[in-house]
């Protein structure tokens, strides 16, 4: 008895497999008839037929006997396709293995590996842990500016390290009421763009020269180079006391006045801001309007080049009523806050 039931139990599995499969071959075949019926010169399975025969091969195990459009190797591919896609999207969409550099970040370690020519990923990182940044060592690597050659200093940052060993001197021209011609000399440091001397002469010499050099820098200030010009006026007596103070010199090219162009600035703003809006009487005259520019130079004008600060640095003012102070005879002002 009991082997009987199973003989119509197998019939039974057997005969509704059959059906099962028939009808999965007639579902298949009519999908593919409808795809050759389309109204199109050639026809083009969509993205439906495409998940229909995907979902047809994981069921139907001989779902390759009936494909007559496509090979079977084609549906495959479209799985491994599909499969590529939903790992990306969940890559993208999910939680990624190591997040991301924000582009602030990015520019932040570009601009300190371009600052410091010497430092490598460690330094930099160590400074990022520092600021109460966390971010791998690994990542600053891997923004960091790439360098063709050895670590080297640009011409700026070379500048800056001798800035305080550098002067310039210079000549320039004022007529008088009575058109005179008076010279000024003026010896500017180019730290902090200081006019430390200046004098006004009729008919200077290069002794007269040499003497306004010794006055301009007392032993313990003494720069390590000059710059100036190829002028006639720097004779034997001037060369041999910048040599004996051991200073030095380097001279520009011939009518090539941007070598020396902190100097040459200076004069132009004196010219800008001061003579060109006035008479010179006579040298007494010329030393005091000099002298009241000089006075608003150091400690009230602002430079752009000092970070918009003066020679003599100004502090901050935050609380008080805002008053002018006129200066130079009233042709610039000095703001600041009055105290309550």
């Amino acid at each position: 008895m009991s082997e009987l039931l199973l003989a119509l139990v197998s019939s039974f599995r057997v005969q509704f497999q059959s059906r099962t499969a028939t009808q999965l071959e007639i579902l298949a075949l009519r999908q593919q008839i409808n795809v050759l019926q389309r109204k199109t010169p050639k026809p083009r399975l969509t993205a439906s037929d495409r998940r229909f025969l995907l979902l047809l091969s994981r069921f139907w195990p001989k779902w390759k006997s009936t494909l007559a459009i496509v090979k079977p190797n084609t549906v495959i591919q479209w799985h491994r396709q599909g499969f590529r896609w939903y790992w990306t999207w969940k890559v993208r969409h999910g939680r990624t293995g190591r997040p991301a550099v924000s582009k602030d970040s990015r520019e932040l370690i570009r601009t300190m590996s371009r600052e410091n020519a010497l430092w490598g990923a460690p330094r930099i990182h160590s400074e990022w842990l520092k600021l109460g940044i966390q971010i791998s060592q690994a990542s600053v690597a891997r923004y960091m500016v790439r360098k063709s050659g050895p670590p080297s200093q640009n011409w700026k940052t070379f500048l800056s390290n001798h800035v305080e060993q550098l002067a310039s001197i210079d000549f320039f021209t004022v007529p008088t009421v009575t058109f005179r011609v008076l010279y000024v000399f003026i010896v500017l440091r180019h730290d902090r763009r200081r006019i430390v001397h200046f004098n006004v002469a009729s008919h200077p010499n290069a002794a007269w020269t040499a003497q306004q050099i010794v006055e301009a820098f007392p032993f313990d200030s003494i720069p390590k180079y000059l710059l100036r010009d190829r002028d006639g006026i720097y004779g034997l007596e001037f060369r041999d006391q910048v040599h004996a103070m051991n200073i030095n010199e380097f001279l520009g090219a011939p009518r090539s006045p941007w070598q020396r162009a902190y100097v040459e600035r200076v004069i132009g703003s004196i010219r800008r801001e001061c003579l060109d809006h006035v008479i010179v009487l006579n040298e007494e005259s010329l030393r005091r309007t000099l002298r009241d520019y000089f006075s608003y130079y150091h400690g009230s004008r602002l430079h752009l080049s000092l970070g918009k600060d003066s020679p003599n640095s100004r502090a901050v003012e935050c609380e008080g009523e805002v008053i002018a102070i006129p200066e130079v005879g009233g042709l610039h002002h000095r703001y600041r806050r009055r105290a309550a």
